[in-house]
């Protein structure tokens, strides 16, 4: 079990954060998630160029779970 990590939110960022409406915010993550998804995808075509979309896929996932799924 890895040890519990605290990570501190920069108090301008924070207060950008509280600006942003419940839906903002949401809207926000999704991006961050998409985004995510993409840079995974694009990092295992580049170490799998044999492999084909669902092959790739299934690594997205695998990747984004840590193995979980």
């Amino acid at each position: 079990m890895q040890p519990l990590r605290i990570e501190v939110i920069d108090r301008a960022y924070a207060a950008i954060l509280a600006t942003k409406s419940p839906a903002e915010k949401i809207s926000m993550v999704a991006e961050a998630n998409r985004m995510a998804r993409m840079l995974a995808a694009a990092g295992a075509r580049y170490l799998h160029p044999d492999w084909n979309e669902a092959q790739i896929q299934a690594e997205v996932v695998r990747r984004m779970t840590h193995g979980a799924s």
